[in-house]
């Protein structure tokens, strides 16, 4: 008989107990500030500690459930299948059904028509010819959405697929309507919601069917924080809810018709967490109207890759993006996933990055094996408690948000946009200071790359519109200006002159290269001048308008003053730190300075000022 006695792993070892651990960590901080070093201030609002253990799982009240069960922390379901999603834009219905089909022979489960304008009964049966819909989900949404719901369900009854078809249309005027351009389709949304109620009749029997899609990744793509995407998707969820009842359905009716479609982020373990203490919330809200079945209290989740982190600039880099955010959702468990193509922000997706795109799941699925384990962030010490901070800030602020009447009360009284404008401008500032890092945009950039003719203005430029939800991406700022490099007809150039500290000198060298670099400015690096004097000849001949003095802090108030003389007013003179004797190297006419504290963006334009760019 085979030997089923569990030992419990390094019980040879004596515990360690959290003081001890503390202990140590004192000794190594060697009187630092424990709070400053060592503890993540979020922008979410609350701290996140170095480690974790044990003893802060206690008070945890959801971990006590299983997959399936109720509030779902750990999923709605025992397994981890998630639908593998993309979209396809339909001008013409031949064309997109010939593409469809082609996108499910290559792994595809899940379709999503964009719909650029309505389609009658005999075009919705071309674009659908040979898609069995109980085996395939279909998404509608775009402009036309609303004029196919007709012609679809009609489809499902004639073959009658009313138990088995999966079918979901993008209706959301709470989010896409009223937050991205300030007014429903009629006064107060009344219209909306009425039309909304009769289509949760309509479908009553087809219980594949949802009618109402909650798009909550725009607000992660206007540049919110993860809590407030989270409370701002629920509450929006909890008005389409009120809303619905207030025509006569029960929550039960009601709830089985509304789809989240929320944003992944390239904040690994957090997005994990979001998805985490989105179903528990979206559970509890629910369950306070008691529904008849508990199956209602299930969040139905759509997770889509961010826009918000692309770039146009060694775009190659948002496959990266993709995958560690297609990573963070199908470890957190969600109905169905769709990579972002890594060129969608400045072109018309092709082939290529829509292979590349659902590649990825598919080496989730097939490779990695991610579908054959549900949840297995569960039990992490780090994940658990990120899970339970999200939902606490979250729901404090989803409560805020009720007490000023709901979501639609919020967004009129500019609440909803004043939140994630403030959000967005933090981002910013970090952005532009490198605090957040964007490869290829405001760090590490490459520095031979010219924008290719596809990378438009358009492309780059952020508009924004008073009193509504902006979807942008924070690299845009870098980018305009680099693009304007690029097109401005003139090569700037920026010349290390690297001497004094060979080792101080190297690494502020390549700092520099990549400071200036961000701007398209052409960067010529050295390796040393053991000689002044040869360095500064050097950079003449090199007709660099901007000349980079590359040395230790110690070396720079003999130095500087030298190289500024020989270069009199034919190149501008940087250097390359924040020495203490900086107030005396300005008192000499020596203004410029760049090191880690620089807000790169500004400093950036005010040299392409000088320049004349």
């Amino acid at each position: 008989m085979a030997n089923t006695k569990r030992e419990k792993l390094f019980a040879e070892f004596p515990p360690v107990p959290t003081e001890k651990w503390e202990e140590v960590i004192a000794v190594d901080l060697k009187g630092a500030d424990y709070e400053r070093k060592l503890v993540w201030r979020t922008p979410e609002g609350f701290n996140v500690r170095p480690y974790y253990r044990a003893e802060n799982l206690e008070g945890l009240k959801f971990l006590a459930s299983e997959p399936g069960e109720f509030p779902y922390v750990r999923g709605t379901r025992c397994d981890n299948v998630w639908r593998v999603h993309q979209s396809l834009t339909v001008k013409c219905p031949e064309a997109a059904n010939a593409e469809a089909l082609k996108l499910l022979d290559s792994g595809v489960d899940s379709l999503g028509f964009s719909l650029t304008k309505g389609l009658s009964a005999a075009e919705v049966e071309t674009l659908l010819r040979d898609i069995h819909l109980p085996a395939v989900e279909v998404v509608f949404s775009g402009e036309g959405v609303a004029d196919v719901v007709e012609p679809v369900l009609a489809k499902i009854e004639k073959e009658g697929w009313q138990e088995t078809a999966s079918v979901h249309f993008v209706l959301d005027p709470i989010i896409n309507r009223l937050s991205l351009t300030g007014a429903f389709c009629s006064p107060g949304g009344e219209k909306c919601f009425k039309m909304l109620a009769g289509l949760v009749r309509r479908t009553a029997a087809m219980k594949g069917v949802r009618v109402v899609t909650v798009s909550g990744e725009n607000f992660s793509n206007a540049g919110s924080t993860i809590v407030e995407e989270l409370a701002f998707t629920l509450s929006a969820g909890h008005e389409y809810l009120v809303r619905l009842m207030d025509e006569g359905l029960t929550v039960d009716e009601a709830a089985r018709k509304i789809r989240f479609s929320m944003g992944v982020t390239s904040n690994y373990f957090m997005e994990m967490a979001k998805f985490r203490a989105a179903r528990m919330l979206w559970a509890n809200i629910v369950k306070g109207y008691n529904p008849e079945k508990g199956c209602s209290c299930k969040l139905f989740a759509h997770a889509v890759t961010s826009t918000w982190n692309q770039t146009v600039y060694d775009p190659y880099i948002n496959m990266l993006r993709g995958t560690t955010e297609a990573m963070s959702a199908a470890i957190a468990g969600v109905h169905s996933l769709e990579v972002t193509p890594f060129n969608a922000s400045f072109a018309e997706p092709d082939e290529f990055s829509k292979r590349i795109a659902r590649n990825v799941e598919l080496l989730l699925k097939h490779e990695s094996h991610f579908d054959q384990v549900v949840d297995p962030a569960g039990g992490s010490y780090y994940i658990e408690n990120l899970t339970q901070s999200i939902a606490a800030e979250a729901w404090k602020l989803f409560l805020e948000l009720e007490e000023k009447g709901g979501y639609v009360a919020a967004f009129e009284s500019g609440y909803v946009v004043e939140r994630v404008d403030a959000s967005a401008a933090a981002k910013d500032k970090s952005v532009a200071q490198r605090r957040i890092t964007l490869l290829g945009a405001n760090q590490y950039p490459n520095f031979t790359e010219v924008a290719s003719d596809a990378v438009t203005e358009a492309a780059v430029t952020r508009r924004k519109k008073a009193g509504v939800l902006n979807p942008y991406r924070g690299a845009m700022a870098f980018e305009a200006m680099r693009l304007h490099v690029d097109r401005s007809g003139k090569t700037p150039k920026a010349f290390m002159l690297t001497a004094g500290h060979l080792a101080m000198a190297r690494a502020r060298a390549q700092f520099s290269c990549n400071f200036f670099a961000c701007a398209g400015i052409r960067v010529q690096d050295n390796t040393f001048f053991k000689d002044l004097e040869e360095g500064v000849k050097a950079a003449l001949e090199s007709k660099a308008e901007i000349v980079v003095l590359c040395s230790s802090d110690d070396c720079y108030a003999e130095l500087a003053p030298r190289v500024k003389e020989m270069l009199g007013d034919k190149a501008i003179l940087v250097i390359a730190g924040a020495p203490a004797c900086m107030a005396e190297l300005e008192a000499q006419g020596i203004g410029n300075f760049i090191h880690v504290k620089s807000n790169v963006l500004d400093t950036l334009h005010n040299y392409l000022t000088q320049m004349g760019i």
